[in-house]
């Protein structure tokens, strides 16, 4: 007989299988070195397990590379700037000037050719780059999870008269809470399921705006 308390606790049990992913400005000047973000191993792990899933059943992948602006540790043709996880063959790399993935570049109509309604969500920073493009991905209707494990920041530097440092984890929750209650946060990067190509899209309306 099957224990259905040990069944709820399956890795993606609950959560409806996503489309496509988005991997946000997963790059070697944010993410290794002495300048990484704090628990920046867990972020890699977290992106790895997302990009294993869905390479696994041919969903679209999509990387997000930020063109940070002369002397900035992502400046396009640095090493920073370089991604740290590598596309493979067939995987887009969108590449932007601004925090939102969608603004000035070809994410959406690249998402529409893919028939892609519902979208997974990971990289840094939280509440930088992840966050606007996720804004923006709810905005224009995409259903859009975000994996707690599979994100990161830096920590908050403290201000005179306001605080103290804001640690990274906490800055990190902040933002997943700013998105409201549209975005759906899910504890671990392995909780996440993708949908192959025949389920792609299925039951969803496009999306709008």
């Amino acid at each position: 007989m099957r224990d259905e308390s040990d069944e709820s606790r399956r890795p993606g049990a609950g959560v409806a299988p996503v489309d496509a992913l988005l991997v946000v400005d997963m790059q070697t000047a944010f993410v290794t070195g002495a300048e990484a973000v704090p628990d920046a191993a867990r972020v890699l792990s977290g992106t790895r397990r997302l990009l294993a899933a869905a390479r696994a059943v041919g969903a679209p992948v999509v990387h997000v590379q930020n063109d940070g602006e002369e002397g900035a540790p992502d400046e396009p043709g640095t090493a920073g700037w370089e991604l740290c996880v590598r596309p493979e063959p067939g995987e887009r790399v969108v590449r932007k000037e601004a925090d939102d993935g969608f603004e000035g570049t070809g994410l959406r109509a690249h998402l529409d050719e893919q028939r892609a309604r519902s979208l997974a969500v990971c990289g840094v920073l939280s509440e930088m780059c992840v966050s606007a493009t996720a804004r923006t991905a709810l905005r224009l209707g995409y259903r859009v999870v975000l994996p707690h494990d599979a994100h990161g920041t830096y920590d908050v530097p403290a201000a005179p008269d306001i605080s103290g440092v804001v640690p990274a984890a906490m800055a990190a929750r902040a933002a997943e809470w700013a998105l409201g209650d549209e975005v759906e946060i899910v504890p671990f990067a392995a909780d996440v399921r993708f949908a192959g190509g025949t389920e792609r899209g299925r039951g969803s309306s496009p999306p709008h705006g």
